[in-house]
């Protein structure tokens, strides 16, 4: 049994805005993939819930006039993976979140409460991150735009208020056209794993499809939050992409990170995950987008 005091079930985003700011001690569910697992271990028993499960004007992928793709917050990972849109434009975002837990994990979880969650583990971060993406935070009184790259503040810990929700994930189109991708995640095992190190790569060929004219490189676990590794970014721009700049940038993403130790991995090993993966990566991202070697 869970430990909750309340469950509301909001009838719309209005609704749940108005229960968040009505009640100080109120929190937001969604797939509760998260969450539950919280209250289970009594770091939130008691809680009271206000449920945005599933709300029309929350859900979904759509294609704005201007080219920007906008996913709303509660959009599971099973859902975003399947959308055409995201299959045409940035399919290497649907394999991402294609990685988090197992099936049922995938039907139940949103990108959105994946976010929120603030484990710098989460498999949506580091492709949003390359992806520049910006996330709408809204409550009763007021909505602000955030980059994702601001987000994250400590492990477990985002710039979101309590009485906030994040509504929607907006990518930009001069954020994905033209660039290839490539998500790698390594765990001990191959399905229901917590990533052991995460590796997103975006790479944009100029017209040469030997020089790069665009880079992004984020990591999961390779910091305290999910990082952009800008460093090492700039060093491909206007380059010819070769073994050695490969060699260089990965060691570079390695002097700028700050991995830890824990019980799945010590700090060397995820040191040596983020060289050896950075270079895979970067180089699948590279083919992907019609670049040659």
């Amino acid at each position: 049994m869970f430990d909750i005091k309340r469950l509301y079930p909001a009838k719309d985003l209005n609704d749940a805005l108005c229960a968040l700011a009505d009640d100080p001690e109120s929190m937001v569910i969604a797939g509760g993939t998260d969450v539950l697992i919280r209250v289970r271990e009594g770091k939130a028993a008691g809680a009271s819930l206000v449920s945005i499960h599933e709300l029309p004007e929350l859900t979904g992928v759509r294609m704005e006039a201007d080219g920007s793709i906008v996913i709303g917050a509660c959009t599971s990972f099973a859902r975003i993976t399947a959308d055409p849109i995201i299959e045409e434009f940035v399919p290497y975002l649907g394999e991402a979140v294609d990685q988090v837990g197992g099936p049922q994990t995938r039907e139940a979880g949103t990108i959105g409460g994946n976010l929120c969650n603030g484990a710098t583990s989460a498999d949506s971060a580091p492709m949003l991150l390359a992806l520049n993406a910006e996330l709408t935070l809204q409550s009763a009184a007021s909505k602000r735009v955030v980059p994702v790259t601001a987000f994250h503040t400590g492990p477990g810990r985002t710039v979101r208020n309590r009485d906030e929700i994040l509504t929607e994930i907006r990518i930009f189109p001069a954020d994905f056209q033209g660039f290839g991708g490539q998500y790698i995640k390594y765990g001990k095992r191959a399905a229901m794993e917590i990533a052991t190190l995460g590796c997103a790569a975006l790479v944009k060929p100029a017209t040469d499809q030997r020089t790069v004219a665009d880079l992004r490189l984020a990591y999961g676990v390779a910091a305290p939050t999910p990082i952009r590794c800008t460093e090492a970014e700039t060093l491909a721009h206007g380059e010819v992409l070769t073994d050695a700049l490969l060699g260089e940038i990965a060691r570079t993403a390695a002097a700028h990170a700050s991995p830890r130790s824990s019980w799945r991995a010590s700090r060397e090993f995820r040191l040596q995950l983020i060289t050896e993966l950075a270079r895979r990566a970067i180089r699948s991202a590279w083919t992907r987008a019609g670049g040659v070697f």
